[in-house]
């Protein structure tokens, strides 16, 4: 079920496993405005659904923003997620190995920044997350 769209993101939702999909928008600095607002749109949208799974593919985003600003845009992210009923936040990585170490240090950051309510994890593909997301333990 098609819960948003605008030109940056959309949201797919199945109640069935209440996961909510989405792609990774594009980080640049000429669309920055327009991509925060379309992030706090996900989280409203978490926070109206009660949605307890989040998968993030992230395989095809480009990031051109500074690793500063996208660093304080996702530990924003991560704070307003922590005040959702979210459970699990899953993450297919890009095959970009300068992107993928700059996650997993915004990752750590997070993680030892806050008291996370949910927990996070980075997956090669799509079925590893799907398969992670739905266990219930």
């Amino acid at each position: 079920m098609l819960l948003y769209q605008d030109s940056i993101l959309q949201l797919t939702y199945d109640p069935a496993t209440d996961i909510l999909e989405m792609d990774w928008p594009d980080l640049t600095p000429s669309y920055l405005p327009e991509t925060k607002q379309a992030l706090q749109a996900l989280v409203e949208t978490v926070r109206d659904y009660d949605v307890k799974n989040l998968l993030v593919d992230g395989s095809k985003a480009s990031v051109t923003i500074s690793d500063e600003e996208n660093a304080t845009l996702l530990l924003k992210i991560a704070q307003e997620f922590n005040a959702t009923r979210l459970r699990k936040v899953a993450r297919i990585a890009s095959t970009d190995l300068r992107r993928e170490t700059a996650a997993d240090e915004n990752l750590f950051r997070i993680q030892h920044s806050l008291d996370l309510h949910y927990q996070m994890q980075n997956f090669t593909d799509r079925a590893q997350a799907m398969t992670w997301l739905k266990d219930i333990s």
